[in-house]
């Protein structure tokens, strides 16, 4: 679904490389996190998957990026949003509208749609991410969770094969991020192709299936979750917090009372604890 082809990039007056020589191929029906310090180019590489990056911000652009066979270089922003629906860092800036209704309709009737699908792709979108109740409301009056929603279902009513969200958690309390983490996963299992960056590292790893890490501007780590929590003192070293439970798994096997394994969350830890103690 999304090809990276040995891709550097520098901001048009930039002194130095936002990214470097970046491989990584992300399949439809994925679910990939993206981790890594302030700096380390993720934000830039979002960009330059859903087009930002030729056509928005300029600069020195070497190698490719593919979403669904097509070359973002050649494309255009418009026909890409049908592809891959974003959600940035920001949410605020990203909202047209004042109620969440016409937050809803300002892409719909933009791109297109057909007036009698409007209706019934809005309805769908809001009941994807449980938020019907608030179709009336003003966006002002909304918690930064459900703003986060209403920035999803306005992407879905789009009906993107693939979804791409820059630190959506990133002003949450854990219950709401654990709610937008939900909601992305139940997408993912009904086919969405699901981009995340995070810096929660622990919450990206029990909902993820594989995670990139990324320094420097470069990709330095990638694959499952459980190969990459396996790397976590190289994670340490750049500066990313890993989850605990990946050291108390390397220490078990280091002491002779593990089998070798990874585990990504507590739930997993407790268990795997309780298996090898007994």
């Amino acid at each position: 679904m999304i090809k990276v082809n040995n891709l550097s990039f520098t901001y048009e007056h930039g002194s130095a490389p936002a990214l470097k020589d970046v491989t990584l191929h992300v399949k439809k029906g994925d679910f990939l996190g993206i981790i890594g310090e302030s700096g380390a180019g993720k934000t830039t590489l979002t960009s330059a998957i859903n087009g930002l990056i030729p056509h928005h911000y300029h600069g020195d652009y070497f190698g490719s990026v593919e979403v669904d066979g097509v070359d973002t270089f050649d494309a255009q922003l418009t026909d890409l949003s049908l592809v891959i629906g974003t959600v940035s860092q920001d949410i605020d800036s990203q909202m047209v509208a004042a109620v969440v209704e016409d937050e809803l309709l300002f892409g719909l009737e933009n791109f297109g749609v057909p007036h009698d699908q409007i209706e019934g792709r809005m309805l769908k979108a809001l009941e994807a991410v449980g938020i019907p109740d608030l179709r009336n409301r003003r966006i002002a009056t909304l918690s930064g969770g459900q703003k986060q929603k209403v920035a999803i279902a306005a992407i879905l009513a789009l009906r993107p094969d693939v979804i791409l969200l820059d630190e959506p958690t990133g002003e949450l309390d854990p219950v709401s991020s654990r709610q937008i983490f939900d909601v992305l996963r139940e997408l993912n299992q009904h086919g969405v192709t699901v981009v995340v960056v995070e810096q929660k590292v622990m919450l990206l790893c029990e909902y993820a299936a594989r995670i990139a890490v990324m320094d420097k501007g470069r990709i330095v780590l990638e694959g499952t979750v459980a190969d990459v929590l396996r790397r976590y003192k190289d994670m340490e070293r750049i500066g990313i917090n890993c989850p605990r439970v990946a050291t108390l798994c390397d220490r078990m096997t280091e002491r002779g009372v593990g089998d070798g394994r990874v585990v990504a969350t507590v739930a997993d830890a407790c268990s795997y604890v309780k298996e090898v103690l007994s």
